[in-house]
């Protein structure tokens, strides 16, 4: 196996604190085994972990691109101010919100809803996208609810998968509590998709918690009669189709599921 680089190892766990999942980690470890000799005389290079491992590899890029699509976009809607027509929706979010997984970042949830609005409502909807890939929920805490501009006509907030797998059960249920008391009245919150059917032994094995974050969840917004959008009760098997080349994230058709959780309690 060839020697990993300085800058490979960079790469590998992301450059200047960038956060990178344990599954991207690992797929990117992966693409450097599946790139030697031995991996093209074996078939690992052009078998299902090779082209999980690319997957992963591709959506890395569309990771950048997107992020720069929405600043983009969002250095535009923050330039109207108050001059600019239309209501204004503020996400809050992981890279869901930034529709990693799509085609294009308008095929994530976020475009697919705000389309409908703009249908449905025939007023020019604007969306201010402040999400990010790899957000926690303390990242939403911290970076993202002060950026909020005063008096939004909407406000949406999706986080916690990521938390999951980078923070221990005592913070994550403790952070999701403090975000619940600090978000905006009228939030509408989104709950965390169920992995029942998929993953493999390690999504029968999260069911259970994930379970119990989203009861939380309920239960917290609840207190402060705050809407839930119910993506556990919509993003549901059958999967074929609903998952992205790094079977990890939602495809656009998995994103329907999620526009339609959303668009039960607008």
């Amino acid at each position: 196996m060839p020697a990993v680089s300085r800058l490979a190892l960079r790469q590998l766990c992301g450059a200047e604190g960038e956060r990178r999942s344990p599954v991207e980690i690992v797929a990117t470890m992966g693409t450097y085994l599946t790139r030697t000799q031995a991996a093209e005389v074996s078939g690992l290079r052009t078998g299902p972990f090779g082209r999980w491992a690319d997957g992963v590899t591709a959506m890395r890029e569309d990771c950048v691109a997107f992020a720069c699509h929405w600043r983009a976009h969002n250095d535009r809607i923050l330039a109207e101010g108050h001059d600019g027509t239309g209501p204004l929706w503020v996400v809050l979010g992981d890279s869901t919100a930034q529709g990693l997984g799509a085609p294009s970042p308008e095929g994530g949830y976020v475009g697919q809803v705000l389309a409908v609005l703009r249908q449905r409502t025939g007023l020019p909807w604007r969306v201010l996208n402040l999400s990010a890939s790899g957000a926690l929920i303390r990242d939403v805490l911290n970076d993202q609810l002060p950026r909020l501009p005063a008096s939004p006509d909407l406000v949406t907030c999706g986080i916690g998968v990521n938390d999951i797998l980078y923070t221990g059960p005592g913070k994550l249920f403790a952070d999701l509590r403090a975000l619940i008391a600090a978000v905006p009245d009228r939030t509408i919150l989104l709950d965390l998709p169920l992995p029942a059917g998929c993953w493999g032994l390690i999504g029968r094995a999260s069911v259970p918690y994930v379970t119990r974050i989203n009861r939380t969840l309920h239960q917290a917004a609840a207190l402060r009669d705050l809407p839930v959008a119910e993506v556990s009760a919509h993003f549901m098997p059958p999967w074929t189709g609903k998952f992205a080349s790094d079977c990890f994230h939602p495809s656009q058709e998995g994103y329907r599921d999620w526009s339609r959780a959303l668009l039960a309690v607008l």
